[in-house]
């Protein structure tokens, strides 16, 4: 969508597909099967990006995690953008198709 993919400076080790259905109260971390290296703060673009719906969580997602407004935070919220269409794509969630133009908008003005 014409985002200039920033540099990647950082790795972690990440779960991989962060979202509200893969944690339970008490908080527990379910369904692992993308587990393994990506840009530090992918997890947590991840959970931002199913938030989008929900702009007063998505605050508090952002508020919560400063590491979103980190150049590494800032390269995985743009590998996470560049990976949600094609779920978009596959039926699953289309709401969110709105909400990704939006933060493709947000994320260039960074």
């Amino acid at each position: 969508m014409g985002i200039e993919a920033p540099a990647v400076t950082r790795w972690a080790t990440a779960r991989g597909d962060l979202h509200w259905a893969n944690l339970t109260t008490p908080l527990r971390n379910l369904d692992r099967e993308g587990w393994g290296t990506a840009p530090e703060g992918f997890d947590v673009a991840t959970l931002y990006a199913y938030t989008l719906l929900q702009p007063d969580v998505a605050a508090r997602v952002r508020e919560a995690f400063p590491t979103l407004a980190s150049p590494a935070g800032l390269a995985a919220e743009a590998t996470v953008r560049a990976q949600l269409p094609q779920t978009v794509a596959r039926g699953d969630n289309l709401a969110l198709k709105g909400q990704l133009r939006n933060w493709s908008e947000e994320l260039r003005s960074r």
